[in-house]
């Protein structure tokens, strides 16, 4: 008997404009070529739903995996990364250091930023509402960083922590068994997946 796999998925790199709200950041030319490379993998093979945040990031990203599956995407606009609005865009070394904060203090808002333990119960939920259909076969989740490994923690029944971030430059995946939840691996990147 095989175990239905779900993964979740993180965009790879994306264009920076910090004149365009994050959500509305598109795949650079390198992260759309490494997810067309990863489109024809043999882990995808038994994918039947492809649930993609409401970003442009995310949506680019599981268009080009969902054509050579031929399925269509579905967007849950609550899958969003962590909402880090109201400080919009910062550069990347204050980036890091508050979102170091943001994993160190899962509780608080970090400079305005929505808590850990709040974007934790978001992801989770909307995992939890797609699982919750039963459909037979493979469920690809593809989604953002912060809030990808808010959902590695909890599953690996790990408390929330950035050492268990992805890897940088995006593009990485963790899968779990559907049945009983359990985590088959954790951050990989998407290149080095087996099926």
């Amino acid at each position: 008997m095989t175990t239905d796999i779900v993964r979740y998925l993180t965009h790879p790199q994306v264009q920076i404009d910090p004149d365009m709200p994050v959500p509305q950041w598109g795949l650079s030319a390198v992260g759309r070529a490494r997810t067309e490379t990863v489109a024809q993998a043999s882990w995808l093979a038994n994918t039947t739903q492809i649930i993609s945040s409401g970003e442009r990031k995310a949506i680019e990203t599981a268009g080009i995996i969902a054509g050579p599956l031929g399925i269509m995407i579905e967007i849950r606009e609550a899958m969003h990364e962590n909402d880090r609005s109201a400080t919009g865009f910062l550069k990347p070394a204050e980036f890091e250091e508050v979102a170091d904060q943001f994993f160190a203090r899962p509780h608080l808002s970090v400079r305005g930023w929505e808590r850990a333990v709040d974007a934790q119960a978001r992801i989770l939920g909307e995992a939890e509402a797609v699982l919750a259909r039963n459909r037979p076969g493979d469920v690809l989740f593809v989604g953002h960083g912060a809030v990808g490994t808010l959902l590695y923690c909890h599953y690996a029944g790990h408390p929330i922590d950035r050492i268990h971030d992805q890897p940088t430059g995006g593009g990485h995946v963790f899968g779990f068994a559907r049945q009983g939840r359990r985590v088959l691996h954790p951050w990989r990147r998407m290149e080095e997946i087996e099926a």
